[in-house]
């Protein structure tokens, strides 16, 4: 028995080899072929509510983590990549395909607790699989293909990617300053407010299943103004595709029954975004001080951003069931983030994000979308936010830190919050920067909600411990990445 299993050993690792030594052009010729990504945090939280429970994030409902992420769950990503060496040794071309796995759990169990199989347990997500080719030739050019995380500015006190999120599946060019990407975004989840992707096409009379892809095209261009301050142009459109028998329909449209939870159809719609970023380095060439400052403008079916993120087609609000379309409805995000030092053993760190978002209904307050569904129509929201991070000594950080939130969903009075969270944290690589990983904190939060608020228990805390003018939380946390 023992000569047959090592046998086996020996037949397998023989294939194994004959494949290798067979597919050798296609392997990385050099040792970096291979490299290894991660990121993730994890640990414990807690409060004394009813007797004690897991944490609950304080910030305002529909903002994510905006307003401080400190209270975030456990995450974790993990990033394969193989690096191919071009067939000529003086081809200086830079070939990569990666991966990325994403797990998160889909309720507040940890990760410990959890498995794929439990209820509420481990999601695993692919958001990367593509291949680039840069340095093309030894020209500042670069090709890619697959789905990315293709995104630049991150606002970190907030985990929030704002401006030029354009993350999904397509396909990109890059040359010099210009980039340009064409996102293919579908999605099969009907119970979304947002106009569906997936609907009842009515062909010949018979309801058929189909799936309505939309098509978004960026055009991005960065102008070095000086050494110091770079601006970016940004322009993006939009389209939905529509069936002939929509389009071929005179008014007047038909629109959705209140008793019918059928998704009627609907014609073709666009959408443009215009964005202007301006990145200014602050105080020494190399202090690593900045200031951002990103406008971005949204129109029809591009007026997304909501939820914590700043994606444009996450179409926000109601349709105008007159016309069957979106005309009219438009989004407007500020955002302006500054960091820059005190002194040798303090850094600060300062942001606002301001968005104004309407749908294409003629009222503010609820309105009904093509699946018949109620929807506020309108929503503006505030944050401003600031944290300074004190070095103590090499290995130990002190971070304080201040967020304000409001927010008013159409004609609702307005919810605001107000919180402090203080987080000493200890760096076992004794780095004296913001980025130091891993960190190990401990964190406590203390907030306090406006009566508005509580009223609506507009928050994940207040839905849990109930209409309160105090909240709190307690954790103890990890994070990494490499």
């Amino acid at each position: 028995m023992k000569r047959t299993g090592l046998t086996l050993l020996i037949c397998i690792f023989t294939f194994i080899s004959h494949i290798t030594e067979a597919q050798v052009m296609y392997q990385p010729k050099n040792e970096d072929g291979f490299s290894f990504g991660s990121y993730g945090r994890v640990g414990v939280d807690w409060n004394f509510e009813n007797g004690g429970s897991i944490g609950r994030r304080l910030n305002l409902n529909n903002m994510g983590s905006i307003g401080g992420r400190l209270e975030e769950q456990d995450y974790l990503e993990l990033t394969p990549a193989f690096h191919f060496k071009p067939f000529k040794d003086d081809d200086p071309t830079l070939i990569k395909v990666q991966t990325r796995f994403a797990m998160y759990s889909q309720s507040l169990s940890l990760f410990g607790n959890s498995t794929t199989s439990s209820a509420g347990g481990l999601t695993i997500g692919i958001p990367e699989i593509y291949a680039e080719a840069s340095n093309i030739n030894g020209k500042d050019l670069s090709i890619w293909i697959g789905a990315r995380l293709y995104r630049t500015e991150e606002l970190i006190l907030a985990d929030h990617f704002y401006f030029d999120d354009h993350s999904g599946q397509g396909f990109g060019v890059e040359f010099k300053d210009t980039r340009f990407s064409a996102i293919f975004v579908s999605s099969t989840d009907t119970s979304a407010n947002t106009p569906p992707y997936f609907y009842l096409n009515i062909v010949g009379g018979e309801a058929t299943v189909a799936l309505r892809q939309r098509s978004v095209i960026v055009l991005e261009h960065d102008i070095h103004l000086s050494e110091k301050n770079k601006f970016t142009a940004m322009g993006e459109f939009h389209r939905m595709g529509g069936s002939s028998d929509i389009d071929d329909l005179t008014p007047p449209r038909p629109t959705p029954q209140d008793s019918s939870d059928l998704v009627l159809n609907y014609g073709s719609d666009y959408g443009l975004v215009f964005g202007a970023k301006l990145i200014s380095k602050l105080g020494k060439p190399n202090s690593g001080a900045y200031n951002k400052l990103t406008l971005r403008y949204g129109t029809r079916i591009a007026n997304g951003g909501d939820g914590g993120h700043s994606k444009t087609w996450g179409t926000y609000g109601a349709p105008d069931l007159d016309k069957v379309s979106y005309a009219g409805a438009y989004s407007f995000a500020l955002v302006d983030e500054v960091q820059f030092d005190l002194s040798e053993d303090n850094n600060f760190h300062a942001y606002v994000i301001y968005t104004l978002s309407k749908g294409a209904a003629s009222t503010n307050g609820m309105s009904k979308t093509y699946w018949g569904r109620e929807v506020y129509n309108r929503k503006q929201d505030l944050t401003i936010g600031f944290r300074d991070v004190h070095y103590i000594s090499d290995k130990v950080h002190f971070l304080s830190e201040f967020h304000y939130s409001q927010r008013t969903d159409g004609d609702e009075d307005t919810y605001a919050f107000q919180k402090i969270s203080l987080s000493p944290t200890f760096v076992p690589t004794g780095q004296r920067i913001t980025g130091a990983r891993p960190h190990f904190r401990f964190v406590a939060s203390l907030s306090h909600y406006n009566n508005s608020a509580q009223d609506a228990l507009y928050s994940p805390y207040l839905q849990f411990v109930g209409p309160k003018s105090w909240g709190y939380y307690f954790g103890v946390k990890m994070e990494w990445w490499i």
